[in-house]
């Protein structure tokens, strides 16, 4: 008899450690202020998202969007090539953000379908190089 109910409360203490860190999960993830989802512009129009939810918006940075006009402020359009998103972000843009350039913003959907961007993130592709290393290559092929 004792080993049986040594059986079962083994079961039953693997049983509530399983349960206790499945149901810490479930709560974590079905905080939407804690997770933060990546779209396309598409996905932004298609889906209806609301305002004020935090999301990341990913795509192109559209060519002649670029605007710098006022101040610190820069507004862009991102675009899949099927729709765009008005983005603005105040702040210090990374040195490989560019038109025609991949670029991921993380914000806010503001009112009117305006994207407030917090932090821009400039993605690049597989052979990239540092503006330095790649000067300096430049030098040495003359």
């Amino acid at each position: 008899m004792k080993r049986k109910w040594r059986r079962l409360f083994l079961i039953g203490l693997f049983v509530s450690f399983f349960s206790t860190a499945v149901g810490s999960t479930l709560y974590v993830l079905s905080r939407l202020d804690v997770l933060t989802f990546f779209y396309s512009p598409t996905d932004l129009v298609r889906k209806n998202i609301l305002s004020g939810f935090r999301l990341r918006l990913g795509g192109l940075v559209e060519e002649g969007s670029v605007d710098r006009s006022s101040g610190k402020m820069v507004s862009f359009r991102v675009t899949d090539l099927k729709q765009s998103i008005l983005v603005r972000y105040t702040g210090i843009l990374p040195a490989l953000f560019r038109e025609g350039q991949g670029v991921v913003v993380e914000g806010i959907l503001g009112n009117e379908g305006v994207f407030i961007a917090d932090r821009v993130m400039a993605k690049h592709d597989e052979v990239y190089m540092p503006p330095e290393v790649a000067e300096s290559l430049k030098e040495k092929d003359i």
